[in-house]
């Protein structure tokens, strides 16, 4: 879907293991070229361990593309069957015919392995057994390939045995019945994540095979891939194949951290905060504690405590603790007349002219400064993702593709983006009615036919609004908490019974039928969840003094 948009050949970040994007950290590389020493030479068993997601199927799939010529590898995927089924499959993989009445008898499989073996032995060549999620092999099992490692010579052993699972598999190993095992294994390597600057070249990696010519990633969102997934290479393909989805969904060619939360978000289930966020939430309590601290102090007889102006709270901490500078400059859009108050109105069928002319100044920067300062928040071009900035202010971000009732029904100015011949344009949207929209443009406002601008839109837009809490992760049955308490009492404002401000915390089903209400009631899915979506759209619905809005109350006109 979005391969031309990123100029890409082929999907860079997928989960099926392809040795030619092995990318090799330093504990990777060690692991293969132990691997392959263990073709090479005879020996007991090799044991390999990593978390899940680590690489180590990949490393496999490295392994069986640069096995030697005089080489065989056998390798059994799937471990968790009875001796004889194990037996079996492993003269399968080697391409043993086995007679039906041997099938079921572990002794003749061995014996005919062990025929097969000193044949290859014979001709120069090497056997190995690879078993992958070792982790998951019955005791007995265990013993029984233990006892493979009797097969032998007088001089050399006939089977290599690579031994590859997750940290259980060392767990398993340590057991007192499997000594005997345990003291047969030559190498033991461990796969640890990624570390930072590993994630980075690892995702630059894998988009350079996938027919990358430019950066795709900010270097802050390179840093976010890390921070959400610990460095665990199935995990930052996953994530970062969604943030390319959502990039080309945006019409961003350049993946920021937004969006790789927001990728993180889908991943996980729910929601990803900044790293700054937790600290952003502290530090006005911190600072509250420190105050009633230096209040409290006693003064002593003959000392004199200068008076301060007391600490005060707010209803946004995020914004006291981080809201970003004033001195800070504002993008080429900032002129003496901000958008708040432009009083330059002109109304035009020419939305294409208009867009083309010198003043309009359309893009994604300008667009993000107005919207800002409709919410009477600030706006950094050269800072960081404008998402994060709203939310360092207390205020979320919802990015969609809809249409003109979608945005009647949110009831918040939107920015849009419009395409007029091969120039895209940021747009923002601050009046909607039947027939005419109105956009800041320049300095100025401008009024233009719905049809002159649904000709343009692409139905991308993304708006702002103001949660009641921080905590705006999807809401479903049988979760608990605050957020499912403010959602329980904003509901019943919204069908005008009386607030419970003490009710209950539990979503239960009937918070999920009236959840459900809602959302048939607004045009939106209704599957229960009080999501992004639906917690927008109960905001619009209960709209509070002084937000900004599409369509004015009729107290507001």
């Amino acid at each position: 879907m979005y391969l031309s948009f990123y100029g890409l050949v082929e999907k860079p970040f997928s989960i099926t293991p392809d040795p030619r994007y092995l990318f090799l950290s330093g504990r990777h590389a060690e692991a293969l070229a132990h691997l392959v020493y263990g073709i090479d030479e005879a020996g007991g068993f090799i044991q390999l361990t990593g978390e899940v997601g680590t690489g180590k199927t990949t490393i496999i799939r490295s392994l069986l593309a640069r096995q030697p010529d005089k080489a065989e590898i056998a390798l059994i995927l799937n471990p968790r069957m009875a001796a004889a089924e194990f037996m079996l499959t492993l003269c399968e993989e080697l391409g043993i015919l086995v007679p039906d009445s041997a099938e079921t008898s572990v002794k003749d499989l061995i014996d005919i392995l062990n025929r097969y073996l000193l044949r290859a032995h014979s001709e120069g060549r090497r056997v190995v057994l690879v078993v992958d999620e070792a982790q998951t092999l019955a005791p007995e099992l265990l013993e029984q390939v233990r006892l493979l490692t009797n097969l032998e010579t007088e001089t050399q052993k006939l089977l290599q045995i690579i031994l590859i699972g997750q940290p259980e598999l060392r767990e398993l190993l340590a057991r007192n019945d499997l000594r005997q095992l345990a003291q047969r294994v030559t190498g033991r390597y461990h796969l640890d994540p990624l570390s930072r600057d590993e994630t980075s070249s690892y995702i630059k990696h894998r988009l350079r095979i996938a027919g990358a010519t430019n950066d795709i990633f900010t270097h802050s969102a390179l840093h976010e891939l890390y921070r959400v997934s610990g460095g665990v290479p199935r995990l930052l393909n996953i994530i970062a194949d969604r943030a390319l989805l959502g990039g080309f969904s945006s019409d961003r060619h350049l993946v920021g951290p937004d969006l790789v939360r927001r990728a993180a978000a889908e991943v996980y289930g729910r929601r990803v905060l900044p790293a700054w966020l937790p600290w952003a939430i502290a530090l006005p309590s911190l600072a509250l504690v420190a105050a009633a601290v230096l209040l409290a102090w006693p003064s002593g007889d003959s000392r004199t405590v200068a008076s301060g102006t007391p600490a005060t709270t707010t209803a946004n901490p995020a914004a006291a603790a981080g809201a970003v500078p004033a001195a800070t400059a504002a993008p080429s859009a900032a002129a003496a007349t901000t958008p708040a108050t432009a009083t330059a109105v002109s109304a035009t069928a020419d939305l294409p002219g208009a867009l083309a002319a010198p003043q309009a100044r359309t893009s994604t920067d300008d667009a993000w400064w107005r919207l800002l300062q409709l919410w009477q928040a600030r706006y950094v071009s050269s800072g960081e993702d404008a998402c994060t900035q709203a939310l360092r202010q207390g205020l979320e971000c919802l990015a969609q593709r809809g249409s003109f009732a979608a945005l009647r029904g949110y009831n918040r100015p939107a920015i849009l983006t419009l395409r007029s011949g091969s120039q895209t344009h940021a747009v923002v949207l601050t009046r909607l009615d039947d027939s005419s929209a109105q956009l800041l443009l320049g300095q100025g406002t401008l009024t233009v036919p719905l049809a002159a601008l649904q000709a343009l839109w692409s139905g991308d837009f993304v708006l702002l609004w103001k949660p009641g809490s921080l905590d705006t992760r999807p809401l479903s049955l049988g979760m608990k908490g605050e957020p499912v308490r403010q959602l329980r009492a904003r509901l019943a404002s919204w069908q005008g019974q009386p607030v419970d401000k003490g009710g209950s915390a539990y979503y239960d089903e009937s918070l999920q039928t009236r959840v459900r209400q809602f959302q048939q009631r607004n045009g939106l899915p209704a599957d229960g969840i009080a999501g992004l979506q639906t917690q927008a759209m109960l905001d619009a619905a209960l709209p509070q003094p002084g937000t900004p809005v599409l369509t004015p109350l009729p107290g507001e006109r």
